[in-house]
């Protein structure tokens, strides 16, 4: 088949471009840079670079194991946000995380109020708080909150929840925009399509497959809709000069965006193999008329 082509071929081709096309690249794009697109487009870029932005930027290349910095722990109330985009699940989730967290702040400040030595006075509160490290941003990353995100930006961007289901999960709400597709494709308000087949546009969700066992098409989710799969799924916020740039949620436990190579047309090139393979790009197509 033509895909397991691409899939074996990709690796080298993605090699060759980073080497030649590095020094022409463009840079990461800026929330100005959206503003001439489509309106739903636009806004669904906009609201993934705000999100990017929040979190200070973070910019990797391909698929690093670590970030050049971690994250600043206050980002905790941002996952909080992600969560409330999530009907059910979220609050729970929130309410787990908030009380998790008040616990180990409040550890941490007696901790720190403790006296120097024996007979020392205690310090103030205030010193005490201003000296308390907060926890890790890490620690919030299970359960995993890119899926989340994903529900947040689209319910930033205005789209309806019965056009984009928010989930917990990147299978769930994957599910149901191929449903629609596959029940009225020319309404569709987001079309599947092969990463070998289609250059995704801003606006655009890029998806991979993070099981054991990768699904080779997109079409091998209809015979198991409804049932759990581990996915991930980044918002395409610029295309060009050799790029599919995107941006997602919980990666290395931080909203980063990632530089993806891509050939000549556009379309993403397959990751290295030891790496998620793409299975999927949604198509916006909520300024086709809906």
């Amino acid at each position: 088949m033509r895909h397991r082509g691409w899939w074996k071929a990709g690796l080298a081709m993605a090699l060759v471009l980073a080497v030649s096309a590095c020094a022409s690249r463009p840079p990461p794009p800026s929330a100005d840079a959206v503003q001439h697109l489509p309106p739903w487009r636009a806004r669904i870029a906009a609201a993934a670079l705000a999100e990017w932005q929040a979190w200070g930027q973070l910019t990797v290349d391909g698929w690093p194991d670590t970030l050049a910095r971690e994250p600043d722990p206050r980002l905790f109330d941002r996952i909080l946000t992600y969560w409330a985009a999530v009907p059910g699940e979220g609050a729970l989730i929130i309410r787990r995380h908030q009380d998790t967290h008040d616990a180990l702040l409040a550890g941490l400040q007696d901790s720190v109020a403790e006296p120097a030595a024996f007979g020392a006075p205690p310090p103030t509160t205030a010193t005490a708080t201003a000296t308390v490290p907060l926890p890790s941003i890490s620690l919030w990353a299970y359960p995993a909150w890119s899926a989340a995100f994903i529900s947040h930006v689209m319910a930033t961007a205005g789209v309806p929840s019965f056009t984009f289901t928010p989930a917990a999960a990147h299978a769930q709400y994957i599910d149901n925009l191929l449903w629609q597709a596959d029940s009225n494709p020319d309404q569709a308000p987001f079309r599947p399509h092969a990463p070998a087949d289609y250059a995704p546009q801003p606006g655009d969700l890029l998806c991979a497959d993070r099981s054991r066992s990768p699904l080779l098409h997109w079409q091998d989710r209809l015979a198991e809709g409804g049932q759990f799969r581990p996915m991930h799924c980044d918002v395409v916020v610029a295309s060009g000069g050799g790029l599919v740039q995107a941006i997602g949620g919980n990666v290395r436990d931080a909203t980063v965006l990632r530089r993806f190579p891509a050939d000549a047309q556009g379309r993403a090139l397959p990751p290295p193999y030891d790496k998620p393979p793409f299975m999927l790009v949604l198509e916006n197509r909520l300024d086709q008329g809906r």
